[in-house]
């Protein structure tokens, strides 16, 4: 069997304008009031937001990296101050241990797996819980495989979340996994009191690899990942999935 990849040049900005076109994402603001609301937070550590904090973290400056993780700091805040709980995914890897298609990462007891500087206030802050995960996808990653108790949904029906916030990196591959896994859980009957999940745009982000990059890599063309575009389809994926799309939060009382 042989494959053919069809990879035309086209500029980032006309793509994303033709794959937003062809699969609109519809957003909006999202009132709090009177909800019981949580948050969750995918893996904004070291290895992943961080500059050169690893294999898979931005070697420069990323303007859609740095509002993540602004955003996030931001509403954490507002969160806290309003009385909402907070959980906060954190990948880490067993050393040695890979996870493909993807270079090591995030491994134990390099940093990598730990909060960027920013967010660093979050660990033993009270009302926010740390889970560290295994994998790309957060609800399987907080499963014991030995009880088959699921972390996160216990904290979910420990305080009695009605809608999950959620935001982080990548928005097209762990926070796209997470959200899909709450929502056909949810729709399965295994979280509780969870009725609706809302992705913050604003707090989500995802890694940058132009087609050109990735050939000067030596890397296959299909390892190309322009961030616009990937960031959309993740949006795009949730949303068409059950999510609702938000950018904006309107807080009110606890």
């Amino acid at each position: 069997m042989t494959e053919t990849i069809i990879s035309p040049s086209i500029d980032p900005a006309a793509a994303l304008e033709s794959v937003a076109a062809a699969l609109p994402v519809r957003s909006t603001v999202v009132s709090l009031t009177g909800k019981r609301v949580g948050k969750l937070d995918v893996d904004p550590v070291n290895g992943f937001a961080a500059i050169g904090g690893g294999n898979l973290a931005p070697l420069v400056a990323n303007a859609q990296v740095t509002r993540m993780i602004a955003e996030i700091d931001r509403t954490n805040r507002q969160f806290l101050s309003a009385g909402y709980p907070i959980a906060v995914f954190l990948d880490t890897h067993e050393p040695g241990k890979p996870e493909y298609p993807y270079p090591p990462h995030c491994e134990a007891g390099t940093g990598e797996e730990n909060l960027v500087e920013e967010l660093s206030w979050l660990d033993g802050t009270p009302g926010v819980t740390l889970m560290r995960k295994d994998c790309i996808n957060g609800v399987v990653g907080t499963t014991d495989l030995t009880t088959g108790q699921n972390r996160l949904f216990d904290w979910i029906a420990a305080n009695g979340i009605e809608t999950l916030v959620v935001d982080g990196i990548c928005t097209d591959i762990c926070v796209l996994q997470a959200v899909q896994a709450l929502l056909s859980a949810r729709n399965h009957g295994m979280t509780g009191p969870l009725r609706e999940v809302v992705v913050y745009e604003p707090g989500c982000s995802t890694y940058d690899l132009p087609l050109a990059t990735a050939r000067s890599l030596g890397l296959p063309d299909t390892a190309a990942h322009p961030q616009a575009v990937a960031h959309h389809i993740g949006l795009y994926l949730m949303q068409a999935s059950g999510a609702i799309i938000a950018d904006g939060l309107v807080f009110g009382g606890a």
